[in-house]
C-alpha cells in the first residue's frame, strides 16, 4: 500500500472515554460537545416542507433566484449593505464550502499555496488547506482580536490564497472588526473570507459584516444552521466579490453541489423572517448565563462571550481533557477540549449552549 494522506482522527471521535464518565457516577449524559441545534424548527419551515413539488427537477447549483434575493434582502435589512443578487450564491451548508474553497482558489491561481486562518478556530479551515495541497498557517489574534498578520512572514502573505476570519468566533466567542485584515488582503492580493455564521448571536454590540468594506477581494459566508435551527436543511450562501462569486459558482456547478429544491424554498422563507431568530437569541442568551453560573460553581474561569453560543473556559493549570473530565464527573456535561481548535488552546474547554434551559438550571441547582 502506498503512503499517502491519512486523515487524522475526527476530533469528536476522541471523546468516547469522556462520554462514559457520567454513567460511571450515576449522572445523565448531557453532550454539549457539538453545537447541534436542539430547538424546534420554525413552524413556517414545517409548513413549506409538506410540499415536495420542487423536488421533481434538478435545483439550481448557485441557488434559486428566490433564495439569492432573500439573502440579498436579509443583508440589506440586517447590515445595511447592498449586494446584488448576481454576487450571491448558495452553499450546501457552510462546512463543505469551508473545506473546498482553497482547492477551487488554487485552481484559479496555482502560484499561491498558503491558507491563513485563526490559530484558535474551527478545525475545517486548516483541513481545507490540507485537502487542497496547500500550507495552512495559523495566525494568532492581536490585542484587538483581528488576525495579527504583522507576525506572518511577508513572503507567506504574498503567497496566500486566502485568509479566514471568523466573527463571532468559534470557539472563543470573540467579536472583532475587519479593518486591518481587509487592508492586508488588498495589499498582498489574497481573498479575505469571513465566516459569519454566528452573526445573529452578538450580545454586547451591533452585528457587522466584512461586506461593509465593499466587495472587492472579499467573501462573506452565512448559514441557516444556527440562525434558524435548520442544520439538517444544509442551506447556506456566500456573497461578495463579483468575479469570485461567478467563478466559484461555475466551478461548483461542475462539481454537482446543489441544495435540494424544497430546502432552497424553505431557506428563502426563513431568511425573510426575523421573529424566530429573536426567539432563539433569547434561548441562547439565557442558557449561556446558566452555563456561566455552572462554571462559577465549578471554579472554572469563564464569562459571557461577546457572541456565539459557546462557553469558553480556560485554566492554565489543566489541559482541556482534564477540564472535560472534571465537568463530566460533576455535572454530566461533556464539552470539547480546546486542543480540537488549535495547539495554543490546549488548556481550554468549549461547552455549547444546546441543552434545554430547564435541564441546565437543574444541573446548576444540584451543584448548589
Amino acid at each position: 500500500m502506498t503512503a499517502g494522506f491519512q486523515p487524522p482522527p475526527y476530533p469528536q471521535d476522541r471523546l468516547a472515554e469522556i462520554r462514559r464518565i457520567p454513567a460511571k457516577v450515576g449522572l445523565e449524559l448531557v453532550d454539549l460537545s457539538i453545537g447541534t441545534p436542539v430547538d424546534p424548527v420554525p413552524p413556517l419551515a414545517m409548513e413549506l416542507a409538506a410540499s415536495l413539488s420542487l423536488a421533481r427537477g434538478y435545483p439550481s447549483s448557485a441557488g434559486s433566484v428566490q433564495l439569492r434575493e432573500a439573502a440579498s434582502t436579509w443583508m440589506k435589512r440586517r447590515f445595511g449593505v447592498e449586494v446584488p443578487v448576481e454576487q450571491v450564491a448558495a452553499t450546501v451548508g457552510s462546512k463543505e464550502f469551508v473545506a473546498s474553497l482553497p482547492a477551487y482558489l488554487k485552481l484559479r491561481d496555482p502560484s499561491r499555496d498558503v491558507v491563513l486562518y485563526p490559530a484558535i478556530s474551527y478545525p475545517t479551515y486548516a483541513m481545507g488547506a490540507i485537502l487542497a495541497g496547500c500550507r495552512p498557517v495559523g495566525v494568532e489574534a492581536g490585542p484587538d482580536g483581528e488576525p495579527d498578520l504583522g507576525s506572518v512572514e511577508p513572503e507567506l502573505l504574498d503567497r496566500a490564497l486566502c485568509c479566514w476570519v471568523n466573527t463571532p468566533a468559534n470557539p472563543t466567542g470573540r467579536v472583532t472588526g475587519y479593518d486591518k485584515v481587509v487592508a492586508a488582503g488588498r495589499e498582498h492580493g489574497f481573498v479575505v473570507v469571513a465566516d459569519e455564521c454566528y452573526v445573529e448571536f452578538v450580545w454586547d454590540r451591533p452585528a457587522r459584516t466584512v461586506l461593509e468594506h465593499g466587495t472587492e477581494g472579499l467573501l462573506a459566508v452565512h448559514s441557516l444552521s444556527k440562525r434558524s435551527n435548520f442544520a439538517g436543511g444544509r442551506v447556506g450562501f456566500y456573497a461578495g466579490d463579483a468575479e469570485l462569486v461567478h467563478y466559484l459558482s461555475e466551478v461548483r456547478k461542475h462539481a454537482g453541489l446543489m441544495i435540494p429544491g424544497p430546502m432552497q424554498a424553505i431557506g428563502a422563507a426563513l431568511l425573510a423572517d426575523q421573529e424566530h431568530v429573536e426567539l432563539q437569541r433569547g434561548r441562547y442568551r439565557e442558557r449561556l448565563e446558566v452555563l456561566v453560573e455552572i462554571a462559577g460553581l465549578l471554579s472554572l474561569p469563564a464569562g459571557m462571550p461577546q457572541g456565539g453560543f459557546y462557553l469558553w473556559a480556560c485554566d492554565p493549570a489543566r489541559d482541556g481533557f482534564e477540564l472535560a473530565a472534571v465537568v463530566a464527573e460533576a455535572t454530566g456535561i461533556v464539552g470539547s477540549p480546546g486542543e480540537f481548535y488549535g495547539p495554543s488552546a490546549r488548556n481550554c474547554l468549549r461547552i455549547a449552549a444546546v441543552a434545554p434551559t430547564e435541564k441546565l438550571r437543574a444541573i446548576a441547582a444540584s451543584l448548589k
